[in-house]
């Protein structure tokens, strides 16, 4: 299957006032994708207490990861199997034929879990797919009600068609050409290998240069504008990680805004440092290179 490039929707955002006028929309589904890596828990709670009307949480380590391997290759949120994260969607209601929002709540200081859904839905193939611009406080400041409800949509079919490209391997990292940028989305501290609070070995993959997700987030968890994400990236061809392919996801959506959408020249690598890591045999880099500030990433 041909690659994606262009979203039918014209941009990766809706906007809180958008999103409102849109809600009665029959065709449409909300996913809650809420959650916190200190405590799992958290947007689970959050949830419950209170959310979108009709609005279906998808957890991040149970429904939108696969398990973890135990020697850790694959990362520690391994990309769930297309068919197993197909079947998931269309038990919850949401078909090949639904318009899909995705929100977070970005001032918990991780604003990157909507749009990695939003990427792993494009991933399937799934262009009719935005993320809530701001989130779930943008929501609430816009007047949007709160809903108790357990959305008990009937099962649909959701049909994958995985993108291909869209993906790449640890070897396939290392052995990229030169001309091929490999940007680190983490916070720069854990880009120099000052620290590393939850991965074995801190550094960066011989190469990368650091941008980290949260430069393309303006103070009140909105995205900047698509002129100001252009001017973040460098031209050509670009490979992101961050620690297990999650907070990467930030800088894959403001490239799309930037009208470079995902494919095989903004490639994810999926595993990303924890991946690369559980092998003792790659090589890993420490100290400065390009390095851009900002909250510490996942």
């Amino acid at each position: 299957m041909t690659p994606l490039r262009i979203s039918p929707l014209g941009s990766p955002l809706i906007s809180a006032a958008d999103f409102l006028r849109l809600l009665p929309d029959p065709h449409l589904r909300v996913l809650d994708t809420r959650y916190s890596l200190a405590d799992p828990l958290t947007g689970r709670l959050a949830y419950l207490a209170g959310h979108v009307p009709g609005a279906v949480y998808a957890d991040l380590e149970t429904d939108l990861s696969a398990e973890v391997s135990p020697g850790g290759a694959g990362g520690r949120h391994p990309l769930p199997d297309p068919d197993v994260l197909a079947r998931w969607l269309g038990d919850q209601g949401i078909g090949s034929e639904h318009r899909i929002v995705v929100y977070d709540d970005p001032s918990s200081g991780q604003g990157f879990y909507a749009a990695h859904a939003w990427w792993l839905l494009r991933w399937l193939g799934h262009a009719a797919v935005q993320v809530l611009d701001g989130g779930w406080p943008a929501y609430q400041a816009a007047g949007g009600e709160t809903g108790l409800d357990d959305p008990d949509f009937a099962p649909v079919t959701f049909t994958p068609h995985v993108q291909p490209g869209w993906v790449l391997s640890a070897d396939e990292v290392a052995a990229r050409p030169a001309h091929v940028t490999l940007i680190d989305a983490r916070a720069a501290e854990r880009y120099r290998g000052d620290i590393e609070p939850i991965d074995k070995k801190a550094g960066h993959i011989p190469g990368a240069v650091n941008l980290s997700w949260s430069q393309g987030l303006n103070p009140d968890g909105t995205f900047k504008t698509a002129q100001e994400q252009a001017g973040r990236f460098p031209a050509g061809e670009v490979v992101l990680y961050c620690g297990s392919g999650v907070s990467a996801a930030a800088n894959l959506l403001a490239l799309a805004q930037a009208g470079r959408e995902p494919g095989p020249g903004t490639a994810l690598y999926a595993g990303s440092w924890s991946d690369w890591v559980s092998d003792d045999g790659r090589p890993i880099q420490l100290g400065d290179g390009q390095l851009g500030d900002g909250q510490t990433g996942e």
